[in-house]
């Protein structure tokens, strides 16, 4: 196997920074629409662009580097929590209510919409039988401590977009999260809360309809999106897939690998492996981004609801977690970063 393109910090910094650039990784280069076997540096794109539109310093070069670059577009990546987009309809058995509940279905924390239970996992430390799906469809996307969410928070099968009630359909409690970290952040500093204070003061004056509000950047990145549940009772989990069955391990992704996922909203989806090692900015919601890295991308298309579904290969094994994309992708955490930043293994 030929071994893969190594990005280093400054190359991607450097692309990224590029007007209408979202995302950097590693890839096979397309041509004529299909992807060959030289491997290039992916640059995605929300939408191409011509060259007559872009200055010489926004242009993406064809070469870095001695390594090929391709530009992708992608359109706009997003989380995919379940909206309400009617046009989009998912198989009743989806939505009904489990149990045991198998991977694959619907589930959320209590304030949410909805999206997808992944699968069972154990705890290293303890052996508990565990349900793994993201942050943002069982933590209701916190950062830790922003009060969106906290431990033993009612998680609902179905989740609450498709008919789940506190009263009757409790499958878990959220066990554990990885905090989302924002790229921008409400400043919780005095001196920052002084200047916001005086600028609204003056605007109250001259422009009384705007206010001013100061955000701190915030320069980590993201490596997943992921949460935990523990049931109410060990037998109202299912250690099955719908549609896949078990899982059997887990596995690394690679380039041009079959994939598949069972997802609330898609049912079950294939396609194959994109990109690696990917960096890139997701959209939350109007005028709100938060950066990851180290992801995959996958052609599999997702919609939303089908967020926290499991990514596996043709053999069962897992491969990664879905959490985000746009009508032409899919973007999935790494399982390996899954499994070490939740402390978690697959039977």
């Amino acid at each position: 196997m030929k071994k893969e393109i190594k990005l280093s910090k400054k190359c991607r910094q450097n692309l990224i920074n590029k007007p209408n650039v979202i995302g950097v990784g590693v890839g096979y280069r397309e041509k004529g629409g299909f992807p060959t076997e030289e491997q290039a540096i992916l640059v995605f794109v929300t939408e191409k662009k011509p060259h007559q539109e872009l200055s010489a310093s926004e242009l993406v070069p064809r070469t870095l580097k001695g390594q090929q670059v391709d530009v992708v577009e992608i359109g706009e990546v997003r989380l995919l929590d379940e909206e309400e987009e009617p046009q989009i309809k998912a198989s009743p058995d989806r939505l009904k209510r489990y149990r045991p509940a198998p991977g694959g279905i619907s589930i959320g924390h209590y304030k949410i919409t909805a999206g997808t239970l992944g699968a069972v996992v154990r705890d290293r430390t303890s052996g508990a039988r565990l349900f793994l799906s993201n942050n943002h469809v069982l933590a209701n996307t916190s950062s830790g401590g922003d009060g969106r969410a906290a431990k033993g928070d009612a998680l609902l099968q179905p989740g609450a977009y498709d008919g789940g009630k506190l009263s009757a359909d409790l499958l878990g409690r959220l066990e554990r999260f990885v905090p989302m970290k924002r790229t921008f952040q409400k400043s919780q500093c005095a001196a920052a809360h002084f200047w916001e204070g005086l600028v609204n003061k003056m605007l109250g004056v001259f422009v009384p309809q705007y206010r001013v509000t100061l955000q701190r950047a915030n320069h980590k990145a993201n490596v997943v999106d992921a949460a935990l549940g523990r049931p109410e009772c060990d037998t109202d989990i299912s250690d099955e897939i719908l549609e896949l069955g078990k899982v059997n391990g887990v596995a690394e992704a690679s380039l041009g690998q079959e994939i598949v996922f069972s997802g609330r909203t898609s049912g079950l989806v294939r396609g194959r492996i994109i990109a690696r090692d990917v960096g890139l900015f997701i959209t939350m919601g109007p005028g709100e981004q938060v950066y990851f890295e180290q992801q995959l991308v996958t052609s599999a298309v997702s919609r939303p609801g089908d967020s926290g579904s499991l990514l596996m290969d043709t053999q069962n094994r897992a491969l990664g977690l879905l959490f985000a994309g746009s009508d032409r992708a899919s973007i999935c955490n790494r399982i390996d970063n899954v499994c070490r930043l939740l402390d978690i293994e697959f039977a």
